[in-house]
């Protein structure tokens, strides 16, 4: 029991650490990928002074992170003075926090055995305590892991709505409405797009979804339509731009989220990006092969052919959590380039995708899926 709590309390330190790191680092990736966009360095103001001498740690702009945090942290927390206090002030944990959970239930790596790790020689405790016993990498393996990420990625928007409602202003309230209507028309075919990805993997668990790859192909060569839906509709339930109409800064000043100031901001700001990380890991799980790198299995490598390459545990393990941060971290930077690409949508644009374009495909894709898998049975 020890051994299962120490293992899974790890795991939910590393996965706070990773989203909150990844976060940090993808303002970063924003700001130098916008100057290099707009022809301009960029992201280099900010710095470190090593003490008692004039060299000055610039590191490409990295802490301009740190800065961000800090500025948050140390402003004015100044608060209107009408609005309803309790829902004010639960909106920006509504809308942060569901997002952290959604993390809850996706692979990062595979297999570990925590009495494999070490030569039982060098740590005869971990042999001793766990055994053979083997836990999957994630926090909460679900065997409807895709309900659950439905679910709680729903509950984001009651955050929004009360956050535009609560602060008593026109700007907020319009901002909460259009990303009302945002958010339920892109969630239709985000939700067809991955029952589609049911169908095809025969499975709710996405730990299953992902060895299904590993044995296979990924899920971007079976199903190239299911990803481009997916994607689209998750870059729109972020509201980043092209679909940032709840935000709109030359129209409704900073949207929904107006009347807030220091970290409450902070959290609508950070949550943001938060997202990014957690849309990269769903679409990395379902189309890119997630924590799988190709002929990596449980003991090494085994080529085509029959030649092998045996690995340790450890080394097997570390190689699978970082294959799934390399991926996350290059489909994260994809979505900043669409932000630094594409120009705002107007509003009626915008609903004409979600419901005249995006829904439709998501349906004739889920029944073309549906027949094919019934034609190959």
């Amino acid at each position: 029991m020890m051994g299962d709590l120490l293992v899974h309390g790890l795991f939910m330190v590393y996965v706070i650490a990773f989203l909150m790191g990844m976060a940090t680092i993808f303002t970063w990736v924003e700001r130098k990928q916008s100057a290099v966009m707009s022809d301009r360095i960029g992201a280099n103001r900010a710095y470190l002074r090593i003490p008692f001498t004039q060299v000055k740690l610039v590191w490409m702009g990295l802490f301009h992170g740190l800065a961000d945090g800090a500025k948050m942290l140390l402003k004015e927390n100044f608060t209107p003075a009408t609005y309803d206090r309790f829902c004010y002030l639960l909106a920006p944990w509504l809308v942060a926090v569901p997002v952290l959970v959604v993390f809850a239930v996706i692979p990062f790596g595979g297999a570990l055995q925590p009495g494999h790790l070490f030569s039982a020689e060098w740590f005869p405790g971990l042999a001793a305590t766990f055994g053979d016993r083997s836990y999957p990498m994630q926090i909460a393996s679900l065997d409807a892991g895709i309900l659950f990420v439905l679910a709680i990625s729903g509950i984001g928007i009651l955050g929004t709505m009360l956050a535009g409602w609560s602060s008593n202003n026109k700007f907020s309230m319009l901002g909460a409405a259009r990303a009302a209507s945002q958010m339920i028309s892109y969630e239709i075919a985000m939700g067809l797009a991955l029952i589609a990805m049911v169908v095809t993997y025969g499975t709710l668990d996405l730990n299953q979804m992902v060895q299904w790859q590993q044995q296979g192909v990924w899920g971007i060569l079976v199903q190239p339509l299911a990803f481009l839906l997916f994607l689209t509709a998750a870059i729109a339930e972020n509201k980043r731009v092209p679909f940032d109409l709840p935000e709109c800064e030359s129209e409704l000043i900073s949207g929904y989220f107006t009347e807030y100031t220091s970290m409450k901001m902070g959290l609508f700001l950070l949550s943001e990006f938060i997202e990014i990380v957690v849309i990269s890991a769903l679409v990395v799980t379902l189309f890119f092969g997630g924590y799988s790198l190709p002929w990596l299995g449980a003991e090494g490598f085994v080529f085509p052919g029959g030649a092998t390459w045996d690995l340790p545990h450890l080394v097997v393990v570390l190689l699978g959590v970082l294959a799934f941060t390399i991926k996350v971290f290059i489909v994260g930077c994809f979505q900043i380039q669409v932000r630094w690409t594409l120009p705002r949508f107007r509003f009626d644009q915008l609903m004409d995708l979600g419901w005249k374009f995006l829904l439709p495909l998501a349906a004739a894709n889920l029944v073309i899926t549906a027949i094919v898998q019934w034609a190959l049975l």
